[in-house]
């Protein structure tokens, strides 16, 4: 039996042996941070303000920001504290609240994305009954069990890690509090893969939900004679399509990729990406490739 270890910190040890460079990473990071928490903002404004916007599509893109940035806010904020300060550490509670929001800020966005994705189906594939399914009431319902359920989850998993006991030490070798950091440092090793496999699983199924939506948007689109008609019905969801694939890439490159004796190198990378990079992009690509959202946007800054 293995002698638990009795802590009330951690220690944050990624980027622990950058001395030289801290400045110029505390400054990439606070870029990223700050484009697309302004990007962010700009498209729940947006959407608030333009009536034109009040659509299930763009009310769920107001929801994917507010997500994004809990996700950046989470991670970041105590990154760019540690690369700021030099203070790796971070409080037993403080590391699991930050899981939780982790946790919670991936699984919605995973299933708002699915959501999305749905929406496009209907509007696509089923348009004469688009607004009888995507009503009010029905999406309303839809977006807060979505959020009800992403709670659950996090709240399930981020307590069944607290519950856990810590053995081998307090380091954790990750930029944040993640449930894959905690495999090398808890007893109950095979209870945390189970739970990290049910997560994947927990993210799979929205994954096939959206693999699905667009096989039969492509499906549809590719029946359309002319190509101005396909060209047509296929710009409502380019973005979300991006951002969709980029959000899935991430995702597997983190938590499926083969080991490898650069697997912490590889972690920090993918992390970053999945965390940061991606909530910073999303505003962009909405607002690059949906014409609605730059008018949108056009207005709000030069009032017409």
């Amino acid at each position: 039996m293995e002698n638990q270890t009795i802590i009330d910190h951690f220690e944050i040890m990624a980027f622990s042996n950058y001395t030289k460079n801290r400045s110029l990473l505390f400054s990439m990071y606070l870029f990223i941070y700050l484009i697309g928490l302004q990007g962010n903002i700009t498209i729940i404004i947006c959407v608030v303000t333009n009536v034109h916007l009040h659509k299930p599509m763009y009310i769920s893109l107001s929801n994917l920001s507010t997500v994004d940035m809990m996700f950046t806010t989470s991670t970041l904020s105590k990154l760019m504290d540690l690369l700021l300060t030099a203070n790796n550490s971070i409080s037993y509670v403080g590391c699991f609240t930050q899981m939780w929001f982790f946790m919670f800020s991936a699984v919605t966005e995973d299933l708002l994305l699915s959501f999305m994705a749905y929406d496009r189906y209907v509007a696509i594939c089923k348009p004469l009954y688009y607004h009888m399914i995507m009503n009010s009431r029905n999406f309303m319902l839809s977006l807060m069990s979505l959020w009800m359920l992403s709670l659950v989850n996090a709240s399930f998993i981020t307590l069944a890690i607290y519950q856990m006991d810590i053995c081998h030490s307090n380091k954790i070798q990750h930029f944040f509090c993640e449930i894959k950091a905690f495999d090398r440092i808890l007893c109950a090793n095979t209870k945390t893969h189970l739970i990290l496999f049910g997560e994947v699983v927990v993210g799979f199924v929205p994954f096939l939900l959206s693999l699905t939506s667009y096989i039969k948007i492509i499906s549809v689109v590719l029946s359309i004679s002319s190509m101005s008609g396909r060209k047509k019905a296929f710009s409502t969801c380019t973005s979300h399509l991006t951002v969709l694939v980029m959000f899935y890439m991430a995702g597997m490159c983190m938590y499926l990729k083969l080991p490898s004796e650069h697997l912490e190198e590889q972690d920090l990378v993918f992390s970053t990406l999945f965390t940061s990079v991606i909530p910073m992009l999303n505003p962009m690509i909405y607002s690059l490739r949906n014409e609605e959202v730059k008018e949108a946007i056009r207005k709000l800054f030069i009032l017409k």
